[in-house]
């Protein structure tokens, strides 16, 4: 199965690129699910079919679904407050009603990463084109499993649920109360729904497709989330320039922003897969609209993005770990090694990565940056590698 993410700058075209790019695929007899985070029903109007909370049919072979969070949320928190019934009785606490909860922040991406596993997992479909929100909220939804996860494992470590019959004598000599067991059950499941959003999006048949309007704020955007998404190791599939125009006249008043897209498409060629749609002079809707805005097809799903580590101990006695971040710069890189994690910051992104084994038993002997490929040289401890002859 293939899983497209659809993002791009607010007001590009995203939601109507991505169900148009769903639509041809159905076209072609894939089974396919547009999953949107829109919350108005923007995915219809652009088919000319109502959608909502319940998937629907838009077409043969198209199945288009609007998560409810609203719903989900009210569901996980009534979970919630039958689980910890005691503690909330010990509390003193009211619980809430159904008709008076409302989603806090954060639950809404919660929702739909969960609709994006639920669907991907089915196995009802082979495409799943998901249609994210707008940049750079689209980035922070993807951080979100793996830095949840993170705080998950930190907060209530998994090993510790080894002493839980010890939990009751080290609260006694402790003196405070000790996680009751339902605590780490929630922790484990929600960390093994949260991996399986993970497995989802990191799959090698999974891939980003990014649409912008070719313009000065396009392409910021671009240059951002593409850094971005690259320090996730996701994988930008294609860039689609939007709306394009066509060649205008001279004395024309488009002139001038033909001329400024021209600029920004071979920019934007020298580092991406440029597919460009053409402006239809109006906003699409309906089927016909939306074949005429030719997206590119969903082919096969070519080799995923890697991280290789080179081993040049021979040479030069380290090991080089290489990581592709196009956009990157130099004076806005930084790495911070912490036991056998490295953090990266690269301009406003951020991100905690494991080692790869070999590398854990090294430390850190330089890196560098060309031509937006970050290499990272690992000199090997002698006191924990094994030397040669042993």
């Amino acid at each position: 199965m293939r899983t497209i993410l659809i993002t791009g700058p607010g007001g590009g075209g995203r939601t109507t690129v991505a169900a148009a790019t769903a639509l041809r695929a159905a076209g072609e007899g894939t089974r396919t699910l547009l999953l949107s985070a829109d919350h108005a029903d923007t995915p219809g109007v652009a088919l000319g079919t109502g959608t909502g909370p319940a998937p629907t049919e838009a077409a043969p072979h198209l199945t288009v679904w609007r998560p409810d969070a609203t719903e989900r949320f009210r569901q996980d928190l009534t979970a919630f407050q039958s689980r910890a019934v005691t503690v909330l009785d010990l509390l003193g606490a009211a619980r809430l009603d159904a008709e008076e909860v409302t989603p806090l922040p954060g639950a809404e991406e919660l929702s739909f990463l969960r609709a994006l596993r639920d669907a991907a997992l089915s196995g009802r479909y082979d495409l799943l084109v998901a249609d994210l929100p707008p940049l750079p909220q689209a980035l922070a939804l993807l951080a979100l499993p793996e830095e949840l996860r993170r705080y998950l494992r930190r907060l209530l470590p998994p090993e510790r649920q080894a002493a839980r019959a010890l939990r009751p004598v080290l609260g006694r000599l402790a003196g405070v109360p000790m996680p009751a067991g339902w605590l780490y059950e929630t922790a484990a499941r929600w960390d093994l729904e949260l991996a399986a959003v993970e497995t989802v999006l990191t799959d090698p048949g999974t891939a980003v497709r990014l649409v912008a309007e070719p313009g000065p704020a396009g392409a910021a955007a671009i240059r951002a989330a593409s850094l971005g998404l690259a320090l996730r190791g996701l994988r930008t599939e294609a860039l689609i320039a939007n709306r394009t125009l066509p060649d205008a006249a001279p004395e024309s008043w488009l002139t001038g922003l033909l001329a400024q897209q021209r600029k920004t498409l071979a920019d934007w060629r020298e580092t991406h897969d440029v597919h460009t749609v053409a402006h239809l002079g109006r906003d699409p809707q309906g089927p016909d609209d939306l074949a005429a805005l030719a997206v590119p097809a969903v082919d096969p799903a070519p080799a995923p993005v890697q991280w290789p580590v080179t081993d040049r101990t021979a040479e030069d006695g380290v090991l080089v770990w290489a990581l592709p971040l196009p956009g990157a710069i130099r004076d806005e890189l930084d790495l911070v090694r912490r036991g056998d994690e490295l953090l990266i910051s690269a301009g406003p992104f951020r991100r905690i990565v494991p080692l790869p084994s070999a590398l854990r038993r090294c430390t850190v002997a330089g890196a560098g940056l060309r031509e937006g490929e970050l290499r990272i040289r690992f000199a090997p401890d002698p006191d924990l590698w094994p030397a040669a002859g042993r």
